[in-house]
């Protein structure tokens, strides 16, 4: 076997085990211990703990999942509340399709959350969760159409993002009236959304002036090469500092505002001389708030039927990344989770200090619950292409026809067989930030096919992961014994296997992977004035979580990273990026272009010449 080593299809003996762990779960406010069994939650059977059951209980003993997971500000200002910070990406794996004969529930009176989570940059998903058992009642999937008007764009329809919020609390609704629950036992949302993606819209009427533009966009490159070259190599200032209509409430949390590069982390207020510097208006900006608290109430809509929700709080608000690791009870210094999405997510709580990194990695805002509660920092490592990659083998290349069956066919071979793949559609991330970067497959040989390159998309997730834990274990000084993990991608066990061999440290990954909405329903329901959910110590209780151990020896693993590092080099240098005083790119810009437009034009011109032709 020749360049990937033996892989983890053929070994026969995945190592996983099943372990409870005391992390990962809350309990009702003034309730004393105490233990649940894992349940489906649409029959009540206990749950298999093998953890292949992509929703269930087992993330919070008494969670009440309120998460209204935001699209941009645009969605949130028609619900109630303006948020100024992005829809997120993450592609995530697919909902459970809906089981039948879900058994009635007519005496149920526990408070319940409703969670929308922008699961996937593409996807809109909305839950509803009983806040005592943290059952899984209600769920309605939405797909937004991504839209590429030119290579490195990426945008969204800012209406159909509000259409599709409309949709989700529609439909999740109507299934819990089908199920006899009363949906005024909805008793809060909380809101997470993409960092970074940005929409503007006007303050009057309210209509986006423009597309929204999704993190992963790369038209504003050059501006931020020509930015860079006015700030004092000696006083980076924005290194250390940064990390409407119908009475809506325009206001976002410290989490999202710390991604824009205009906010002062540690007085956690907009910084003037940053926004001074790149140009932008203060008065345009919306006022930062803390993750939890009520910020205002939903108000009624004419493209909701019977005015769903009216009047429920909207009490929680994060960014996607810091909601996973609040979900995760990454509530210690030194505690880390890694979420697998569209792009990977790797963060580590710093507790009250800010730490800078050396290493790559960014500082940035993790939390803060409560106005009158401490902020909380983290380091973050972000991969651009996690699951994108296997979108991209599906849309694309057409080698998958869903994402499912990308598992199906690394198993076949459990090897890549030298096959390395490095997507960096969008440049490299963290730690090398090297935007002139573009994806590569090498290694390549006649025996090659599609399964290897399936098995070499699975090993370049995980290798990228390895990267960004290498560079926080450098900052840290502490390496990390063991990840925690969430995210649609985590219900591939493949990919779960091989991330253990690579980083050589066990995995563990909660049944319930979806932690964004959690962590979101988390905040929401400890918000003072709605205080159905506990955070303190003594509320936490065990969870069944699932452990991957490496399965194959050091050096192997080393070996295989060092030859990935080694294809990451080769895909450096590929684009270079036009100054944006240039203006619009000409055709003349491409040489041979040019070339052949204009001999074009000469021959023509001679031969009309030469015919006399006038």
């Amino acid at each position: 076997m020749q360049g990937g080593g033996r892989g983890v299809g053929n070994a026969g003996r995945p190592g996983r085990s099943t372990q409870r762990l005391t992390s990962c779960c809350a309990q009702p406010t003034g309730g004393n211990k105490q233990f649940y069994t894992l349940r489906d939650s649409y029959r009540g059977e206990p749950l298999d703990t093998s953890g292949s059951a992509l929703f269930s209980p087992a993330r919070s003993a008494v969670c009440q999942r309120a998460v209204l997971l935001s699209a941009p500000s645009q969605a949130a200002g028609r619900l109630g509340c303006r948020l100024a910070g992005p829809p997120r990406d993450l592609l995530r794996g697919p909902p459970p399709p809906p089981r039948p004969g879900p058994a009635p529930v007519t005496s149920l009176r526990s408070p319940l959350v409703q969670a929308f989570d922008s699961f996937a940059f593409a996807d809109w998903l909305a839950q509803v969760f009983n806040s005592k058992t943290a059952e899984l009642l209600s769920h309605h999937q939405v797909e937004i159409k991504q839209e590429f008007p030119r290579e490195g764009w990426v945008e969204q329809d800012p209406k159909e993002i509000l259409h599709s919020v409309y949709e989700c609390i529609e439909k999740t609704c109507e299934k819990l009236g089908q199920l006899n629950i009363d949906i005024s036992n909805i008793k809060a949302i909380g809101v997470s959304n993409q960092r970074e993606t940005t929409v503007v819209w006007d303050k009057i009427t309210g209509e986006p002036l423009y597309n929204a533009v999704v993190w992963l966009d790369l038209r504003t490159q050059s501006t931020v090469e020509s930015l860079s070259k006015r700030i004092p190599g000696n006083n980076n200032f924005v290194k250390s500092l940064t990390g409407g209509v119908n009475g809506g409430v325009h206001c976002t949390d410290v989490t999202n505002a710390s991604r824009t590069m205009l906010f002062n982390i540690h007085s956690l207020e907009w910084d003037k001389q940053l926004c001074e510097f790149f140009g932008i208006p203060m008065e345009i900006l919306p006022n930062v708030r803390s993750s939890s608290e009520i910020y205002g109430l939903m108000k009624i809509s004419h493209s909701l039927k019977a005015g769903a929700l009216e009047g429920v709080p909207i009490s929680g608000c994060l960014g996607d990344q810091s909601a996973a690791l609040v979900g995760q009870m990454c509530f210690q210094i030194g505690q880390a989770k890694n979420t697998y999405g569209t792009g990977c997510f790797l963060l580590c709580n710093t507790g009250h200090k800010c730490v800078f990194s050396d290493h790559g990695l960014l500082t940035t805002v993790a939390y803060k619950l409560g106005r009158d509660k401490p902020v909380y920092y983290a380091l973050e490592g972000s991969v651009a292409i996690a699951g994108a990659v296997i979108r991209w083998l599906r849309d694309n290349l057409g080698i998958i026809k869903t994402s499912e069956e990308i598992e199906k066919l690394a198993k076949e071979v459990g090897t890549s067989y030298g096959c390395y793949f490095v997507p960096a559609f969008s440049g490299l991330y963290a730690p090398y930030w090297e935007p002139s970067a573009r994806g590569i497959i090498c290694g390549l040989t006649q025996f090659t096919n599609k399964c290897h390159i399936a098995f070499a998309a699975l090993e370049a997730v995980c290798f990228q992961t390895r990267e960004i834990l290498d560079a926080m274990n450098r900052d840290c000084g502490i390496p990390l014994s063991h990840l925690q993990v969430d995210g649609g991608m985590t219900s591939n066990k493949i990919l779960m296997q091989l991330q253990a061999d690579i980083l050589y440290i066990p995995v563990v990954k909660p049944s319930m992977p979806e932690t964004t909405a959690l962590g979101a329903a988390m905040a929401a329901g400890a918000a003072e004035g709605v205080g159905v959910w506990s955070l303190e110590p003594e509320d936490l209780s065990a969870v069944t979580m699932e452990r991957f151990e490496p399965q194959i020896n050091a050096e192997e693993s080393e070996i295989r990273y060092s030859t990935w590092k080694k294809a990451v080099m080769k895909s450096m240098g590929w684009v270079t990026t036009q100054s944006p005083e240039s203006g619009d790119p000409s055709i003349f810009c491409s040489l041979p272009l040019g070339f052949f437009i204009v001999s074009s034009m000469v021959m023509l011109i001679g031969a009309r010449y030469i015919s006399g032709i006038p």
